[in-house]
């Protein structure tokens, strides 16, 4: 019975030779594709278009609103103005067709549903999920914002009366909703054309979902709340689970680079995986496929601002702001109601501030604007209890009559108001504890930089008005970076942000200005629209390259994934390789060890009887010529193999080198000099000293700093420092400095496995035997040396032509081999094979290879 991967790799071989404008790509109806009339020209859908570029948009909630009309009691929508997935729109090309899914904010009877989906389609190009009112609650009120909403900010559930614990009827819940987006995704994609984009934490295992469906599927994922450091992250019970569905994405966004460093450490920690840095962008190797990691913050919609503060309501409300607090300097708070908002230290810092400063009372008006609450709880009561609480503190000993010090606006406030808010505001003051973006200094900036019009109604005359803002903002949210001409301050340290108040009311006018010049730079040319379209091109370039790869599925559940690998990458199949094996008579047969055919992990690197055994079946037959290639010692290899007396091995990546047991070793350089060790030697010791966890191993011709069993992130940044510190100590040396897995390596020049290869094929060609059969095995970046001097043997039209060459790495990753192999398990059967093919492996070692089901 064939596998389902195999059925995915016999549907990829069909499709490889028929045109792609033929197959099937309309969906009709969930999971079912359409056939073709008469005419070959696919079938059409009223949910999706051919031909037109599209770009699915998926976020928890629509950007639309909804309400029944009182005649008709019908349920009517427009469009959400304030809603970013809607803004975003201004950043895609004007021919692109953008479809909405999300849930509505309003529940919906299920007899209007069909109704209400049609109606959203037509007008508004949305797609509504409807979600029973036990899985929304559940999910949305549960998992998001009690569980996942807390950790994600960096508060974990110490106590049960300090946050809420993880709940596995929650996460069911959070998977089945995730489960729901997928559905109802899967009734509108067209999965070779549409580019799908996935908005924040609600949805963060969606991408699996859609990925199992759709293995070439285009899909981006932007994060908009922090991503927690790994010592945060790991505490999370299903933490591999939303990890590997981010990691089936192909673009993977975030506000600041605190939040993807964070990622890709948990990524590096938790999954083994390495990452690095091309042309400018991050990319993870995940199973053949590179995720890409874009560092992106937000902006606002400036066309929405400013079309705002053109309106002569917004006038009017900013003359009667300006009656209400005439006289006095106001400073400005804009805050949703949750407890990460850090609302009772900004008052606990006004309070200060009219304390320590007598002369500021009576002048000095803190207006706090509150966002309703986003979830319902205790913990929301008890934010709400202290905010009032402190508020009533400070107004109760520092107000008078006619003066509160805080004055609070209860939410919800429409954008209109909220721009006159700002514009009167000399000061604006975010003190979150943690925030993901908070676009809020941003709107404040563009508000103050106002139109005649609201320069009238704040008494400024005259053409050259000036425009100045100040901005105090949390250290801890997404925002802080952009903004460097703000004031930085830490919430938790109530004389800092008093201070920062003071410095706000007392700084020159012309550093005002000068500050507000340098952000709204930025802010009008880094807008939504801007943000929009670096990651639609971004997405665009990571998903390039789709088709030019072979792809298929593995894992279950959750921890699905695609396996992609290049049109000449495959794995090496044991029938393929003992066919070309049984028709050569002059073979050459080269094996890495460590990582080869011994794990990584192992604690005794000395090899097993079964590596033994299958080594001498393979040096028994008298047309093989078998080599073990290693970076090791001699005298190690020499201990470990004295039982293969017809074994070759080269030591130290090729520096010694003997045929068999027998024969001596010989050294690929008659004389050098090795005052080298000298210097590398002391500077080695200094970072073994410093990184808990290291080693050294000395060979006659090499050195090697080890950093496995080190902290992952440490020891890889430590290794890059030692790389650079001895590439410069060194430079004037005959040596090369070399990275590997896990090590940082100084040699003599000249000296690679690439040569030992060069050598040994040399070798037979002189003792009148070339080889017509070349095996080479391999999982280092070393044994790509060896990869590259067979492909050039091979393309060399001066050489003998090798009839049959299997070049082959260890693990699905990229390399200059074109076979795979998925471990050293593999290799060790692998060899097995072809040993019983010579007729000369133990008969137990045989019946071994035919119980594993390898067909010999």
């Amino acid at each position: 019975m064939l596998s389902r991967s195999c059925f995915n790799l016999l549907n990829l071989e069909y499709y490889s030779g028929v045109d792609r404008t033929r197959i099937p790509r309309v969906m009709t109806m969930p999971g079912i594709l359409s056939d073709f009339d008469s005419n070959g020209d696919a079938a059409e859908s009223d949910a999706v278009s051919v031909g037109q570029e599209r770009r699915i948009i998926v976020a928890n909630q629509l950007p639309v609103k909804a309400y029944r009309d009182a005649a008709s009691k019908k349920w009517c929508f427009d469009w959400d103005k304030d809603a970013l997935v809607l803004q975003l729109k201004d950043g895609f090309p004007a021919d692109v067709e953008v479809i909405y899914i999300g849930c509505l904010k309003a529940e919906i009877d299920a007899g209007d549903q069909d109704e209400v989906s049609q109606l959203l389609l037509e007008k508004f190009r949305c797609v509504p999920t409807f979600l029973c009112a036990d899985i929304q609650n559940k999910f949305y009120h549960g998992f998001c914002k009690h569980y996942l909403w807390p950790l994600f900010h960096y508060m974990l559930p110490v106590t049960p009366s300090h946050g809420a614990r993880f709940d596995r009827s929650l996460w069911q819940a959070y998977v089945s909703a995730n489960k729901v987006f997928a559905d109802t995704i899967m009734e509108v994609i067209n999965p070779d054309e549409d580019y799908i984009w996935i908005h924040d934490y609600h949805l963060m295992v969606l991408p699996t979902f859609l990925r199992k469906r759709f293995h070439r599927v285009k899909l981006g994922f932007f994060l908009h709340s922090p991503f927690p450091s790994s010592e945060i992250y790991r505490t999370l019970p299903v933490r591999d689970e939303i990890l590997r569905a981010f990691l089936n994405c192909d673009l993977v966004g975030f506000h600041t680079f605190d939040y993807a460093r964070h990622f890709l450490s948990c990524c590096s920690r938790m999954l083994g995986l390495d990452y690095q840095s091309k042309r400018g962008y991050i990319g993870l190797e995940y199973y053949g496929r590179t995720v890409s990691i874009k560092i992106l913050p937000v902006g606002i919609h400036m066309d929405q601002i400013e079309s705002v503060m053109a309106l002569s309501e917004t006038e009017k409300k900013v003359q009667e702001l300006q009656a209400q607090f005439g006289g006095k300097i106001v400073m400005l708070g804009v805050d949703d109601m949750d407890m990460f908002k850090g609302i009772s230290l900004k008052f606990l810092a006004m309070g200060h501030l009219l304390a320590q400063h007598p002369e500021l009372r009576g002048r000095v008006v803190l207006v706090q604007i509150m966002n309703p609450a986003r979830s319902r709880g205790k913990d929301i009561q008890e934010v709400q209890n202290e905010i009032s609480s402190v508020a009533n503190e400070v107004n109760l000993k520092y107000g008078k009559p006619g003066y509160e010090p805080i004055v609070f606006v209860n939410g919800p406030v429409s954008t209109q108001d909220k721009v006159a808010y700002y514009a009167i505001s000399e000061c604006c003051v975010v003190n979150a504890v943690r925030d993901g973006m908070n676009l809020v200094p941003y709107k404040y900036t563009v508000s103050r930089q106002g139109t005649p019009d609201l320069h009238k109604a704040l008494g400024l005359e005259g053409s050259a008005i000036p425009r100045k803002s100040v901005i105090i903002v949390s250290e801890f949210i997404g925002c802080s970076p952009s903004l460097s001409g703000a004031i930085r301050v830490n919430p938790w340290n109530i004389d800092s942000v008093s201070e920062a108040m003071n410095l706000a009311i007392t700084m020159p006018e012309g550093e005002k200005q000068l500050r507000h010049e340098k952000h709204y730079k930025y802010i009008s040319s880094h807008d939504v629209a801007y943000w929009a379209r670096s990651f639609d091109q971004d997405l665009e370039r990571a998903c390039r390259d789709h088709y030019q790869k072979r792809c298929w599925g593995i894992g279950f559940g959750l921890g699905f994934r695609v396996v992609a690998l290049g049109p000449n990458f495959r794995k090496l199949a044991v029938e393929h390789i003992v066919s070309a094996y049984n028709q050569t008579n002059s073979r050459l047969i080269l094996l890495d060890y460590d990582g080869t055919m011994m794990p990584q992990g192992s604690v005794d690197k000395s090899p097993s009887d079964e590596i033994i055994q299958v080594l001498n079946g393979l040096c028994n037959d008298p047309k093989n010529v078998v080599f073990i290639v290693s970076g090791r010692g001699k005298d190690s290899l020499s201990r470990w193999f004295s039982p293969c007396e017809k074994l070759g091995l080269s030591a130290e990546h090729g520096y010694f080198t003997r045929w068999s047991k027998d024969s001596p070793w010989e050294s690929c350089m008659l004389a050098m000099d090795f005052d080298w060790k000298k210097i590398a030697l002391p500077v080695m010791e200094h970072y073994t000293e410093a990184t808990d966890g290291s080693s050294i191993e000395q060979k006659e011709s090499a050195l090697v700093w080890h950093h496995q069993e080190a902290d992952p992130d440490f020891g890889s940044w430590q290794a890059k420092e030692l790389l650079d510190h001895l590439e410069s100590v060194l430079a004037n040396e005959p040596v090369v400095v070399k990275r590997g897995q896990h090590i940082v390596e100084v040699k003599p020049q000249g000296v690679s496995k690439g040569v030992v290869v060069e050598n040994l094929m040399a070798s037979m060609r002189t003792r009148g035997k070339p080889p017509d059969f070349v095996l080479c095995v391999g999982d280092d970046r070393s044994d790509e040396d060896m990869f590259e001097t067979i492909a050039r043997s091979v393309a060399n039209p001066s050489l003998p032509a090798i009839a049959e060459v299997f070049a082959c790495t260890v693990g699905q990753k990229p390399s200059m081999a074109k076979y795979y192999l998925d471990d050293t398990s593999e290799v060790i059967k692998m060899l097995q094979g072809l040993a019983s093919a010579s007729g000369l492996l133990e008969k137990s070692a045989i019946s071994q290879v035919s119980f594993e089901g390898y067909s010999l």
